[in-house]
């Protein structure tokens, strides 16, 4: 079995990505406070060859609004973790989680 260089982790080439229980707590935590405030109301995980995805939904049946993606391929390079709007555009890439995670933490601006 080959092993491939992904930052601070040794994955196999061809493994399961997944997000850890760190990284899992620090979106569940976050989504746990939207779904109190109204703002989100429900989330499912997505597995992909070589990405994993946390979706967020506002409404059960539409399209997800944001999608937290952890890709470890591009670790050393934009960072592992991405978060895209609804029309997939990226929103925020690093590579740490919290940062990322902290763009969809900010206050609401009016736009005029």
């Amino acid at each position: 079995m080959s092993f491939q260089d992904h930052g601070s982790s040794f994955q196999p080439s061809g493994a399961t990505v997944f997000f850890e229980r760190r990284e899992l707590e620090l979106i569940l935590r976050l989504y746990g406070q939207k779904v109190a405030a109204g703002d989100w109301r429900d989330y499912g995980i997505d597995s992909l060859s070589d990405a994993v995805a946390f979706n967020i939904f506002r409404r059960t049946g539409e399209a997800p609004v944001y999608r937290i993606e952890k890709r470890p391929a591009l670790s050393r390079k934009q960072g592992a973790f991405a978060l895209f709007n609804q029309n997939g555009l990226i929103l925020k890439r690093g590579h740490e989680l919290a940062p990322v995670l902290a763009f969809l933490d900010k206050k609401k601006f009016d736009v005029i």
